[in-house]
C-alpha cells in the first residue's frame, strides 16, 4: 500500500514528489512513457530563477528527479493503463501490476499539438519550437526572421514576444480571419515587426540536410500555390492537449479536458489532487508548474493526516 502515487515525472511531478518525500511519505513517482515532460524538448532553460548561464531542459529535469530521489522519492518508469477512483484504497494498472495507493497526485501534463510533418520531428530542438516563451531568446534567433504557426490568442501572443528578438515575425494561418481575441488581434495586426500570411498551411520544414531551420514550404489552401519563406525558427502555437483521457468519467475536467481543481489542487475526488499543466491552460511554465506540484504535495501530505486523526 502506498501513501500518495504521483503520475508523472515533469516540474510538477517532481516537486511534488521532492516535497511528499521530505514529508516522510515515501512516494512512488510513475514516469510514463516521457519522462521529464515537456521540459525535456526545451533546448535551454533560462527563466527559471537560479540559473543565470540557463540549463539545458533535460538536465534540469534530471536534476530535480535526483533530487527528490534524495530524500526518498523512488521514480518507476511504469505506464499508467488503468485507474479505479471509486474505491479505497485507489487502485492504478501499469505494465508492472496493480497499485493501491491512499492518494494520487495527477501530474500527467500536456503535450503540444504537432503539425505532424517528419521534417517538424526531426528538426524539434534544432530551430522549430513549441514555446516563444521558453525559447524566443536564445541566439539562434536573434535578429532572423521567425515563423509562428496559429491564429489563435496563443499564436499571436508568442508572435508579440518574439518581435523583441527577431528581425521580422510572420504569421502563418490557415484561414483569413484569426480566432484570437479581440485585442490580442488589435495588438499584433498593429505591430509593425508582425507580417500575416493568410490562407496557408507549411507543408515542410527545411532543410534536414543541414539539420537547422532556414525556413518553410508553404502550400496556399485556396490556389494551391506552393512557395517558400525563409526563416531561421518555427514557433508551432496551435494548442495543447492536456494527458488526461485516462481520468475521463472519474475527475472533472473542462471541455478541452483540463482538470478542475478547487480550495487548491484538489479534485472532485477526495485524495486526488492536480497539478502542472493537465490543470492550467493559461501559464504553462516550469516555475508555474513547479509551484503547483509543491501545493498538491502539501495539500496531499494534509488529507492524509486527516484520514490518521
Amino acid at each position: 500500500m502506498e501513501n500518495v502515487l504521483i503520475i508523472g515525472t515533469g516540474c510538477a511531478g517532481l516537486t511534488a514528489a521532492l516535497y511528499t518525500a521530505r514529508a516522510n511519505l515515501s512516494p512512488l513517482v510513475l514516469a510514463g512513457a516521457a519522462p521529464g515532460g515537456l521540459l525535456t524538448t526545451t533546448s535551454i532553460v533560462e527563466n527559471f530563477p537560479g540559473f543565470p548561464d540557463g540549463i539545458d531542459g533535460t538536465e534540469f529535469v534530471m536534476r530535480m528527479q535526483k533530487q527528490a530521489e534524495k530524500f526518498g522519492a523512488r521514480i518507476t518508469y511504469d505506464t499508467v493503463e488503468k485507474v479505479e477512483l471509486s474505491q479505497r484504497p485507489f487502485r492504478v494498472t501499469g505494465g508492472d501490476g496493480i497499485i493501491e495507493t491512499k492518494a494520487i497526485i495527477v501530474a500527467t501534463g500536456a503535450s503540444h499539438r504537432h503539425l505532424g510533418l517528419e521534417s517538424e520531428r526531426v528538426l524539434e530542438r534544432k530551430g522549430v519550437t513549441y514555446c516563444a516563451t521558453c525559447d524566443g531568446a536564445l541566439p539562434m534567433f536573434r535578429n532572423k526572421p521567425l515563423v509562428v504557426v496559429g491564429g489563435g490568442d496563443s499564436a499571436l501572443e508568442e508572435a508579440s514576444y518574439l518581435t523583441r528578438f527577431g528581425s521580422r515575425v510572420y504569421v502563418i494561418h490557415r484561414r483569413d480571419a484569426l480566432r484570437g481575441s479581440k485585442i490580442m488581434q488589435e495588438r499584433a495586426l498593429k505591430n509593425p515587426k508582425i507580417e500575416f500570411v493568410w490562407n496557408s498551411v507549411v507543408t515542410n520544414v527545411l532543410d534536414v540536410k543541414q539539420e537547422r531551420v532556414t525556413g518553410v514550404a508553404l502550400k496556399d489552401v485556396k490556389t494551391g500555390q506552393a512557395r517558400t519563406l525563409e526563416c531561421a525558427g518555427v514557433f508551432i502555437a496551435i494548442g495543447h492537449a492536456p494527458n488526461t483521457r485516462l481520468f475521463g468519467g472519474q475527475l472533472k475536467m473542462d471541455p478541452d479536458g483540463y482538470l478542475i481543481c478547487q480550495q487548491g489542487t484538489a479534485t472532485n475526488v477526495p485524495g486526488v489532487f492536480g497539478a502542472g499543466d493537465c490543470v492550467d491552460r493559461t501559464y504553462r511554465q516550469a516555475i508555474t508548474a513547479a509551484g503547483s506540484g509543491c501545493a498538491a504535495a502539501i495539500d496531499c501530505e494534509r488529507y492524509l493526516a486527516s484520514l490518521e486523526s
